[in-house]
């Protein structure tokens, strides 16, 4: 039965390319939506998509269009494959075309995506019966090597995924598990944007190595850009994660114990656990700072934390630390354009009112008071 669903995935970038091959290697009918028309004529012409690596073989795709008209109509299932930066404006461009019983997946959510996402929706077509789901991290590690070719490194043996409404999680797995039996269930969408390790492994290496990235210089990025030193410091970042996450009452795992579930790889720290991980080998660092590990994953994954954290009453000396360091190298606010407890609609609630809008997407007390 699954063989007859249907995707459209929205980004032909690295992890776009990467799943939209890999997707119709399998056999799946794929549309690649991509909103710049200049990176898309060449598929236009010749729609295949090769991988080598991990998965070797290639995809023939659909259709590939810069419309988001074409590209959603009539698909099952949208696999937004985008920097986080876009789900806003991407929410909303869908918002006119989308369908009851489509499904859209955020690959990943970041912190607090599937949040923004539904909200904006929920707003922009005056319906609830969306379902709007996230994964805690990408299901690859990958790099598209041209417009129409990808090598995937690596394949995460385990990510979690959550929906909004929570009820429809195993729905959603369901219809996925067939091309993608790494997925598997978190309790909600605030499980899986805590559980966010982009916002560990990205921004403070990047800015604690942008001499060399700035420079050009080649380096592979984990291996060789997480020295002991630098993992000491994300250890303290991820146990400000972990401690959000308890008083969340939120199931974390820590960051090295995350490579050993997704990657295999073994260590008593993020240092070792890392440089154990064949999966990071040969994974060059960026070249120049205008990435998304610091535009996507300051903004849209330290800044949600921190928000979250400080709501709440807990402090995060590293977390803080590291938004410092990228707004005074940038000369941006990423806490005035990132996401915020505010703009997810978790200020002020209880920790049970957050749980309440993550799996429901709406707040039974406020629908009662709105009603008295």
């Amino acid at each position: 039965m699954t063989k007859k669903l249907t995707y459209c995935v929205i980004g032909a970038g690295n992890g776009g390319i990467a799943m939209a091959g890999y997707l119709a290697m399998l056999g799946y009918k794929v549309n690649l939506y991509n909103r710049t028309l200049e990176k898309l004529i060449p598929l236009m012409k010749d729609p295949v998509i090769y991988l080598t690596g991990e998965e070797n073989g290639y995809g023939v795709l659909n259709k590939v269009t810069n419309s988001m008209e074409e590209a959603i109509d009539d698909v099952d299932i949208i696999m937004v494959t985008i920097p986080a930066i876009g789900h806003y404006n991407i929410a909303k461009e869908m918002a006119p075309y989308i369908k009851n019983d489509q499904i859209i997946i955020l690959n990943p959510g970041r912190t607090g995506g599937a949040l923004e996402v539904y909200e904006t929706l929920l707003r922009e077509r005056n319906k609830n019966n969306i379902i709007v789901a996230e994964a805690q991290t990408f299901i690859y590690a990958s790099r598209a090597t041209s417009y129409n070719s990808a090598h995937i490194f690596k394949s995460k043996r385990e990510v979690t995924l959550a929906a909004i409404p929570a009820t429809k999680t195993n729905y959603v797995l369901e219809l996925i598990n067939e091309a993608y039996p790494q997925f598997i269930p978190a309790k909600d969408v605030l499980e899986t944007s805590i559980n966010n390790y982009g916002a560990i492994f990205h921004p403070a290496p990047t800015l604690l190595n942008s001499g060399h990235i700035e420079r050009c210089a080649p380096f592979e990025y984990y291996t060789e850009g997480i020295t002991p030193s630098i993992g000491n410091f994300l250890e303290k970042i991820d146990r400000e994660r972990m401690e959000l996450g308890r008083i969340l009452q939120v199931e974390t795992l820590s960051a090295a114990e995350w490579l050993k579930e997704t990657y295999g790889s073994k260590g008593d720290n993020i240092y070792e656990a890392v440089q154990n991980n064949s999966g990071y080998k040969g994974l060059q660092a960026p070249q120049g700072l205008q990435i998304r590990y610091i535009y996507e994953d300051v903004p849209y994954g330290l800044v949600p934390m921190e928000s979250m954290a400080h709501s709440l009453g807990m402090k995060t000396p590293a977390i803080t630390s590291i938004i410092n360091i990228a707004q005074f190298m940038t000369n941006r606010d990423f806490r005035k354009e990132g996401r915020t407890a505010d703009r997810l609609g978790l200020d002020g609630l209880s920790i049970t009112e957050m749980h309440m809008l993550a799996r429901g997407g709406t707040i039974v007390k406020r629908r009662l008071e709105e009603v008295v």
